[in-house]
């Protein structure tokens, strides 16, 4: 199999779709992995890489984990069975994983997003996150952090 830009997600997985603007809005404090409840339609389209991650979250409902807000475009060679794009999605996780993330969840300012959108094994799979909000101070300490370490990189190999 030819290697590509998208199976930048590790070896035996295939990245479909990534929220890159997670990581700057949020502070990711825990990461896991589920499976997803699909549709055939759903499978074909994420193969052909359409979805998009941006205005995704997940929730935990009577025990069981949903990703809502996650656009699955419909399957092009789909018929009137097609799915909707928007619905609401299973996630698989096991009741131990559930309780945590509920365990997690439950401070104050915490949510779940998710992250990444990927095959592993020819299983869909998402890696969703419990995050906590930055604030527009943290983005920009943060940005002054990585200028500073730029800076010293520069000075150390101009000094080589």
């Amino acid at each position: 199999m030819a290697k590509n830009d998208k199976d930048s997600a590790g070896p035996g997985t295939h990245l479909i779709a990534q929220n890159r603007r997670a990581r700057y809005d949020y502070e990711i404090l825990d990461t896991y992995e589920a499976g997803l409840a699909l549709l055939g339609t759903e499978v074909k389209s994420l193969r052909m890489g359409k979805a998009n991650l941006t205005d995704g979250y997940a929730r935990i409902e009577r025990g069981q984990a949903f990703l809502n807000g996650v656009r699955i475009e419909p399957y092009a060679g789909g018929n009137q069975f097609n799915h909707d794009p928007e619905r609401s999605r299973k996630m698989l996780l096991n009741r131990v994983e559930i309780r945590r993330i509920v365990g997690d969840t439950a401070e104050k300012g915490l949510t779940l997003i998710p992250l990444r959108l990927y095959f592993k094994g020819g299983r869909a799979k998402v890696e969703i996150a419990v995050v906590r909000g930055k604030r527009e101070y943290d983005r920009r300490n943060e940005i002054a952090k990585r200028d500073a370490d730029r800076a010293i990189d520069r000075a150390l190999a101009s000094r080589d």
